[in-house]
């Protein structure tokens, strides 16, 4: 029995709500990725990372829309993952990075300053950041999915 706080999401409006997901997600790895190959984001395989990352989920992502197959959804969710881990490390290397050249520009920087000038630096600090989005905005895609999901035990499946 639901609480009167609780709503019920049909089917049919589920799957539109992930179908929209999925299409914002592909509008924004799209973009992301267009951005990347136009900033020449390809000195090193670091680089490289979430442009493969990217160019592999749009037609996983695609996939998704026409098939609705376990490992399939289970695959997406490995991607998703990495976008997420990715991310994580792209944040960390372009703040790294900007560190650096502020302590060789200004060896006397320190404390908030420094963390402030890294931060404004050259390399955007924050821009790994939509690898961290995008990869939860797939992630909720697949959250409660009926592919991997015994809806009508309330438990998901295995495997």
């Amino acid at each position: 029995m639901m609480s009167s706080g609780q709503v019920r999401i049909g089917d049919r409006e589920s799957t539109t709500i992930r179908r929209l997901l999925i299409a914002v997600f592909v509008f924004g790895v799209v973009g992301t990725g267009a951005e990347l190959i136009l900033l020449e984001h390809t000195d090193d395989i670091w680089q490289w990372t979430p442009i493969i990352l990217l160019g592999v989920s749009v037609p996983l992502a695609g996939s998704l829309w026409f098939i609705s197959a376990k490992w399939l959804m289970r695959s997406f969710q490995c991607i998703m993952v990495l976008f997420v881990v990715n991310g994580a490390l792209g944040l960390y290397q372009h703040y790294q990075g900007n560190l650096e050249f502020e302590l060789e520009m200004y060896p006397s920087i320190s404390g908030f300053e420094l963390v402030w000038e890294a931060l404004k630096g050259a390399t955007p600090s924050l821009a790994p950041g939509t690898m961290v989005l995008l990869g939860m905005l797939g992630l909720i895609y697949t959250f409660r999915h009926p592919t991997v999901t015994d809806t009508h035990l309330g438990q998901t499946s295995g495997g």
